[in-house]
């Protein structure tokens, strides 16, 4: 029997996906939409950021969502977003068992993002580490997320020795684990071949977390297949192609949950999503934010009567 390679789709709909939204979902729609991916299979999701909700009123039920999916779906990783260390002990303390810690490998970005320079974002980061280290076991894992990894609307070009001299700051530092972002969905296959080999490289296979893609330029699935080809066996995605960073001009939806779901199962790498269940909670995402649209070729076309899962191709 074929070995079954398994794959990891991290869904960042209700944080990335909806920090960008021009509405405002309700708690109750969030956790009606949660529950849907939950029941397709969705083992990590992506909760919300642990930021002033002045700053973005999407995420002002971030510690209520993190505490209502750890008790109704324990069978789900809850992640959370946190710039600094008072949103990572917020986060922790509603439940998270992953802080995501954005570090802007463009120095522009990273003003414009967290309001501090990429060099003060590293030290707030070993303070959070620092933090973490305290709790022993009840602390949560800590991702470095490097977030303009392939190239930034505000600095234009990110140098990769720079992204990975960071990546290994961050290792240093204490990340438990390191992964890179395109923000801007400026990647191309070329490129993420090389700095994730060249990350990985420096941080180690085992520390190396879960690509970050964004579909901008229309390559992110072409993306995906080059990660894959490099050892990635970690992924984020948004049902419908949701996302974009508020403080990244020209950052679109990111690499759309369905679409990627389609073609890792094609390409035989096991999600344990039900493709069919996972297109349906497209509907009450739709109900909860009747008015934002919605992008996906295989939710648009159906899933072809052609197709077969990991799973059933490997029986």
């Amino acid at each position: 029997m074929p070995e079954r390679l398994a794959v990891l789709v991290r869904e960042v709909g209700p944080r990335d996906g909806l920090q960008n939204s021009r509405a405002i979902m309700p708690t109750e729609a969030k956790l009606r939409w949660i529950a849907a991916m939950a029941e397709a299979g969705l083992r990590e999701i992506d909760v919300a950021s642990f930021v002033p909700s002045a700053a973005m009123p999407q995420m002002a039920d971030a510690a209520e969502l993190v505490r209502a999916v750890r008790q109704s779906h324990p069978s789900v990783h809850a992640v959370a977003l946190a710039p600094n260390l008072r949103g990572a002990q917020n986060a922790a303390a509603a439940g998270a068992q992953t802080l995501v810690i954005p570090v802007s490998a463009s120095e522009a970005h990273s003003r414009s993002n967290v309001r501090r320079s990429r060099a003060e974002q590293v030290e707030a980061f070993r303070g959070i580490t620092a933090w973490a280290r305290s709790l022993d076991g009840a602390a949560p894992r800590i991702e470095a997320g490097i977030s303009t990894a392939f190239g930034c609307s505000l600095q234009g070009v990110v140098p990769e020795d720079e992204v990975v001299a960071l990546a290994a700051e961050l290792a240093e530092a204490g990340a438990d684990v390191i992964a890179l972002a395109d923000t801007l969905g400026y990647a191309n296959p070329a490129k993420v071949r090389r700095l994730v080999r060249a990350v990985r490289g420096v941080v180690g296979a085992e520390r190396f977390g879960n690509l970050h893609l964004h579909d901008t330029m229309g390559t992110g699935l072409a993306n995906v297949l080059a990660a894959l080809e490099e050892g990635v066996r970690g992924f984020d995605a948004a049902l419908g192609g949701l996302g974009g960073c508020p403080f990244a001009p020209g950052s679109v939806g990111n690499i759309n949950t369905e679409d990627l779901v389609y073609l890792l199962e094609s390409e035989g790498f096991d999600t344990g999503i039900d493709l069919a269940a996972l297109i349906a909670a497209r509907e009450p995402l739709r109900a909860g934010l009747p008015d934002e649209p919605l992008s996906g070729r295989v939710a648009a076309a159906g899933i072809p009567r052609t197709f077969q899962p990991a799973h059933h191709a490997a029986a």
